[in-house]
């Protein structure tokens, strides 16, 4: 509850305040440049991080390593590009260091800290992965349950094309 009294009501009251001051320090013309300016930029900043983010989590999958550095990487980018879209000094200082490499280093091991233990991973009995005992589709290993083919399938036309000229397929009694 105090988090959301400080996010909601605390936030904005200091960026006002911050706004006023640099307002009455450089004028108002200058200080909404800045404002508009530091949000532009902020958004070129969060396109490209965003991407390099992005490039990284797919490499992480190609390599069948769990992503996780990226993942969460790709959070801090995603919360310090709101905070530089958000109008204010303050929420753009946040934004940059959450959205410059190694600052978003120092964030991303306050996080882990913050969530280790918080989490539960359960395991499936036998030591079967999310998979099965198999592994995943396409792997190489056996199906795992008696239900389970590894087949192919291919289209075949239907029984009419709408007007009453399509093909017959043959038909195929069960015993």
């Amino acid at each position: 509850m105090f988090l959301l009294v400080l996010l909601f009501i605390v936030v904005p009251i200091a960026e006002l305040y911050v706004i006023i001051q640099v307002g009455e320090a450089i004028g108002i013309w200058p200080t909404l440049l800045l404002l508009l300016l530091d949000a532009v930029l902020g958004s070129l900043l969060l396109r490209h991080q965003g991407r390099g983010a992005w490039r990284r989590f797919n490499e992480a999958l190609a390599q069948r390593r769990f992503p996780g550095k990226e993942v969460a990487d790709g959070l801090l980018i995603v919360i310090g590009g709101t905070l530089l879209l958000a109008p204010g000094f303050i929420t753009d200082i946040f934004g940059i260091f959450l959205l410059i490499p190694p600052t978003r280093a120092i964030a991303r091991s306050v996080l882990k800290r913050v969530t280790v233990g918080r989490f539960t991973v359960i395991g499936m009995p036998g030591g079967a992965g999310p998979f099965g005992p198999g592994g995943p589709a396409g792997s190489g290993a056996p199906p795992s349950r008696h239900y389970d083919y590894d087949v192919s399938a291919e289209e075949m036309p239907t029984n009419g094309n709408g007007n009453g000229s399509g093909h017959q397929l043959p038909r195929v009694d069960e015993e």
